[in-house]
Formats: structure tokens, sequence, C-alpha cells
């Protein structure tokens, strides 16, 4: 709901002065945006997809929501230590515009666009900057694989054998493949002599191929893929655990990802029932008695979880 009104932070912090609040809208002045609006603004559907692209693609993960979101608590955070520390409350306003639109300057973007004169064009699944590229397995997997560091390059060049082949790119084109510049100047050619590579093995092998280097690669894997093969992905990690939700079913779900060295992990619990902290909170928020309570839900104010939901 917009930060107006009754809930306007002048009108709220008349009741607590020292108010913490956190007012999210979409843009600065105000107005309407969602995630799949702010993203198409930024410049990076544009920079998305194969070469020969010519429309723009768009993200299906919410990365901006998710942005939002994070910042949101660290705002309310800062804003509480600083009212912990002087007894000031305060207003925190963040717009999902302005998340996107740091990021695109915070990336570099801003300042390619304004002082190189051009737009950073579709480049497929290479990586920008450096060398990073996706190639296909000899059972039609695919996996991607980066060399961002020396180590990794390094690495990439002993594990597949192209380092003879590499010293003679070097000379032919005058890259200097030890840099990130040089690697992504020679992406193309780099890739070709690591595509044979790649299609020759299945992924087992490359799996066990680069086990215990520093090669930087990962498989690409579909969300079944991910919950079925994945042991990140699973009650082997900590973080997730199986739990049954009524209605629905017995799945993984996970916890917090921060993991604290002095304060124990939360269990990981289903998502609640429509009013089932319905006396609860009646009860240790608003302080009403267990006979309040009843009369509330005779006379059909309040209503705890149907009851076959809460059984199934």
């Amino acid at each position: 709901f917009p930060a107006r009104g009754w809930l306007a932070y002048e009108t709220l912090a008349t009741h607590r002065q020292d108010l913490v609040m956190v007012a999210l809208t979409g843009n600065p002045d105000g107005t309407s945006e969602v995630d799949y609006t702010v993203n198409p603004a930024t410049g990076f559907p544009w920079a998305t997809g194969p070469r020969h692209w010519a429309e723009p693609l768009n993200s299906v993960l919410p990365a901006w929501d998710i942005a939002l979101g994070t910042l949101a608590t660290v705002g309310l955070l800062a804003a509480e230590r600083h009212r912990r520390l002087t007894g000031q409350g305060q207003l925190i306003s963040l717009s999902l515009s302005d998340v996107a639109f740091a990021m695109v300057g915070n990336l570099g973007r801003i300042a390619e666009a304004q002082l190189g004169g051009h737009d950073q064009p579709k480049d497929g699944n290479y990586l920008y900057g450096a060398f990073g590229h996706d190639f296909e397995t000899r059972e039609g997997r695919r996996v991607m694989v980066v060399a961002l560091t020396a180590r990794q390059w390094m690495a990439l060049k002993e594990a597949t054998g192209i380092g003879e082949a590499c010293g003679s790119i070097e000379r032919a084109t005058g890259y200097d493949l030890s840099t990130e510049s040089g690697r992504f100047q020679a992406r193309e050619l780099i890739a070709a002599l690591l595509r044979p590579w790649f299609a020759s093995r299945d992924l087992a092998e490359i799996r066990r191929t680069f086990a215990g280097t520093n090669v930087s690669w990962g498989p690409y894997q579909t969300f079944s893929q991910l919950v079925n093969e994945d042991p990140r992905c699973s009650t082997a990690n900590p973080l997730f655990a199986k739990v049954h939700q009524p209605g629905i079913g017995t799945y993984l779900m996970p916890s917090s990802p921060l993991n604290f060295s002095q304060v124990p992990r939360e269990s990981v619990c289903g998502a609640p029932l429509l009013g089932e902290h319905t006396d609860e909170v009646l009860a240790q928020v608003l302080g009403l008695s267990s006979h309040e309570i009843r009369r509330l839900h005779d006379q059909g104010i309040v209503s705890g979880p149907a009851r076959e939901a809460a059984t199934r």
C-alpha cells in the first residue's frame, strides 16, 4: 500500500517518534512499476541472447525484486542500528527502478554508453570481459566454463590440453591470453579449441577430469535435474529439509542461506495455513483473553485454519 494517508510516515510517527519505516515504490515519484516492466528499461534485454537474435530477451529471474528485497532489509537494519545509537527513527525510501538503474551504473554500463558511444551487443553465452562459454557434451548436456583468473585459465589449459594451441593463437594474433582482455578478444578462437574436447566426453567424465582442479565450470540443469542430480539441492545440504505442506504434499524446502556461527539455523517449516496463527496473534500481540477470542470466533469475526487443510 502507498505510504500516504493513515500509512504516511508522519502520521504513524505521531504514535511512536522513533519509528523506523521502509517505503517501497516502483519509481522515485511513487508511480507503479514491477520487475518485468523495469527490466526492459535497463538495457540488459537488448544485450541478452544469441548474436543473431533481433528482439529483446527478458530474464525469467526477477533479479530487481530480489535486489530490492535485500536492500530493503539492509536499509531497515542500518536504520535500526542508527536508532539504537541515537534514539532517532527515520523513513527509508527505496524504489525498484532506482535499484535497477543503480546496478546498471555500478556495472559500468552507463559509463560505457556515455563515454564509449555504443551499446553492448548480444554475445550469446560468452562471458563479457574475459573468457567464458557454454559447450555441448557427448550425450547432449551442456556445461558452462569460465576462466576469469590466471589460476582458472592455467587449470583449464592443463585439464583440456590446449596450452600449445593457445600459444599459437598468441603468436598469430598478438593477443595476450594471460590477461582477461586478451582472452575476451580471443574468445571465439579459444571456444573453437575447446568445443571438440567437450563434444568427445560425457558429463560424468568431464566431472571426473575437473574434480580437484581449479577449473571453474558447472553443468546446465533443468529444475528437475537440479533436484534429482545435484547434492547441493538435497537433504545432504543442511539448508534443505523435506517438509509436508498440507494440501500440497512433501517436498524440499530451504531455510535461510545465512549460517551464523553463534545462532543456530532455524528448522525449516511449511508455509502457514490461512488463519493458523489467529489465536496466537490475538492472545500474544493484542492481549485478548481466551473468552474474548472465543467470542470473536463465534461471531464470525475471525477464523482459524480450515479443518480439511489442517488435516491433509
